[in-house]
């Protein structure tokens, strides 16, 4: 019974640590916008010099909508800095600004 314990405890901690890190700002340019599902993409910007080149491209993500008024600011090909929580593996915007 100690070691199930043990288990679900780091598990816990696991998560939630990985929960708080996808919650920093990030990032990126606006690739797509669905105003009728509440999405949106985002094309994540490297920070620092991964590879030897600054500012390159990363992972587009899609991200569904805390509020739809925080998608009628921005516009494809717009840089923002965002933030984004994992709810039930769910990629969900909690802040959403145009640089």
């Amino acid at each position: 019974m100690g070691t199930k314990r043990f288990i679900l405890a780091g598990a816990a901690a696991v998560t939630m640590l990985a929960s708080s890190a996808f919650a920093d700002d990030m990032t990126g340019m606006v690739t797509r916008i669905d105003r009728l599902n509440n999405t949106i993409s985002i094309q994540q910007t490297q920070k620092g010099t991964v590879g030897g080149s600054a500012g390159g491209a990363g992972a587009l993500q899609q991200y569904k909508a805390k509020d739809a008024a925080m998608l009628d600011a921005v516009h494809a090909g717009d840089r923002v800095s965002y933030s984004a929580t994992d709810t039930d593996g769910t990629g969900t915007l909690t802040k959403l600004q145009k640089q």
